[in-house]
């Protein structure tokens, strides 16, 4: 069974998350934020404004905002903001908010700046976000210092600050806001400032993801997964992929069936692999869908269901996954658990193709050379073949040698066929072998050299090619 990617794991893609609080837009797909409006701690002289919120007694939390007490502006800021027992209203959400942060309170000078930044109740002004932001962040509210280094890393509305942003995201880390360790961390791995740092990073995300949050943990599994062979763990990989997975992320239930199915980490368990397959392929995990695919096209502890398979792969396709595109271009090749239609599985080899998916690359080229599907066109042919051999695929660069050898598609040119032949000969592969001691024996576009030829006959004859061993004894006899 083909499992995506390498060391059998589907990376987290860009470091992305989906949370249920609200969030920024992330950055060049690494930093996220968190908590624009979350709970606030109690503050001795202030229950009666939270306990009028919390059951969305609107009477009680508008007196006392009228009376002039920032938090209970700040709670029907609130509660205008959700709909709680008023109308939803965001201009009246920013007016509340803006009472209450111009008394200094930092929860509302934070959502203030939330306003501006998206352009909620008010028109968008990345500028006065920022002015809000920083207001609250130098009160050490943690949203706020988030928030204002995610606005300075991307220059937006201050002037972009690789070593100001990372200052912002420190203080709030230090104070054990899990997202801006997380931010933190990233900042220390790609080395914006003070520099790159690794082990810094893995700290940080440590402290993200001990909190509980989905994003540090997925990172912090593909790390021990896939990082140098001194901090590989199988096992952490496995506990906090769970972790993550059991949070409902698509991407950790992906990867802990991956785990399951290959023993790694945990006992090899094809059942639970499937369960965490389908949990994570009904969230639309194309990795999943691919690999739950595969257990139903080999019956793996699942009854064998060419037609079930096809369902996932397609899905997968449909999401974009080049392995499955490929994958549904063969079915349709070659007629398993569907119709046989060459001119679809052209399309679908295309679509992977177009993505550098090697495989599909060189099973267009054989299309295109054999008139399977599509128009028999050799020039077309030679130009798929030539970007799978590009990629190393040793099957590929044979073709591409017997094609320029033969002037097929290309003009004639044995030199150039040889070194295409040796590309593949020096990967073991036997046919290669067979083709580079052939041009070798007779001097075509490589100086004759019987030895070498003999040396590669013997390559090709220990992989049982009978050309090869037909070459040796015909070679062995008096001549």
């Amino acid at each position: 069974m083909t499992i995506l990617s390498s060391k059998n794991l589907r990376r987290v893609r860009g470091y992305f998350s989906t949370m249920s609080e609200p969030c920024h837009a992330l950055v060049q797909g690494l930093i996220l934020c968190f908590g624009l409006f979350v709970a606030w701690p109690v503050h001795a002289g202030y229950d009666k404004d939270i306990a009028a919120f919390m059951r969305g007694d609107y009477a009680v939390t508008s007196a006392m905002a009228e009376q002039g007490y920032a938090r209970a502006q700040f709670s029907l800021g609130l509660m205008y903001q959700d709909g709680r027992g008023v109308a939803q209203n965001d201009a009246e959400a920013v007016n509340w908010y803006r009472k209450a942060a111009e008394q200094g309170l930092a929860l509302a000078q934070n959502n203030l700046g939330v306003m501006y930044e998206h352009g909620r109740g008010v028109a968008q002004n990345e500028a006065e976000a920022v002015n809000w932001y920083r207001k609250a962040a130098v009160q050490r509210d943690v949203r706020a210092q988030n928030n204002l280094g995610l606005m300075i890393k991307d220059g937006r509305g201050a002037f972009q600050d690789e070593r100001e942003a990372a200052k912002w995201f420190r203080k709030a880390a230090e104070q054990g806001y899990a997202p801006a360790q997380y931010n933190l961390g990233v900042i220390c791995q790609i080395g914006f400032w003070p520099k790159q740092d690794s082990t810094d990073a893995e700290k940080w995300f440590r402290k993200a993801a001990g909190q509980g949050y989905v994003v540090p943990q997925e990172r912090v599994g593909v790390r021990y997964e896939s990082g140098p062979n001194a901090g590989r763990d199988e096992a952490e990989a496995f506990k906090w992929f769970s972790k993550a997975a059991e949070q409902e992320s698509a991407d950790a239930q992906a990867n802990l069936g991956a785990l399951y199915e290959t023993g790694r980490g945990v006992t090899r368990d094809e059942k639970e692999a499937i369960k965490w397959y389908r949990k994570a392929a009904e969230q639309g995990n194309a990795a999943a869908q691919f690999n739950l695919g595969a257990m139903y096209q080999q019956g793996r502890s699942v009854d064998k269901d060419e037609a079930e398979a096809v369902k996932w792969f397609r899905k997968a396709a449909d999401g974009g996954s080049a392995l499955a595109q490929n994958r549904i271009a063969y079915l349709y090749q070659n007629g398993i658990g569907t119709g046989k239609d060459e001119a679809v599985a052209v399309q679908w080899y295309l679509k992977a193709a177009a993505q550098d998916m090697v495989l599909a690359q060189f099973n267009l080229g054989q299309l295109y050379l054999r008139g399977a599907g599509v128009k028999q066109d050799d020039a077309e042919a030679i130009k798929w073949m030539g970007k799978a051999a590009d990629q190393g695929y040793a099957f590929a660069q044979n073709n591409l040698g017997e094609m320029i050898e033969n002037g097929r598609g290309a003009a004639k040119n044995e030199a150039d066929a040889a070194e295409w032949y040796s590309e593949a000969a020096e990967q073991g592969f036997p046919p290669a072998q067979f083709n580079l001691g052939r041009l070798y024996e007779a001097g075509r576009g490589v100086t004759k050299n019987e030895a070498v030829a003999i040396s590669w006959y013997r390559k090709a004859a220990a992989n049982k090619m009978p050309q090869a061993i037909d070459a040796l004894e015909r070679l062995a006899r008096p001549h």
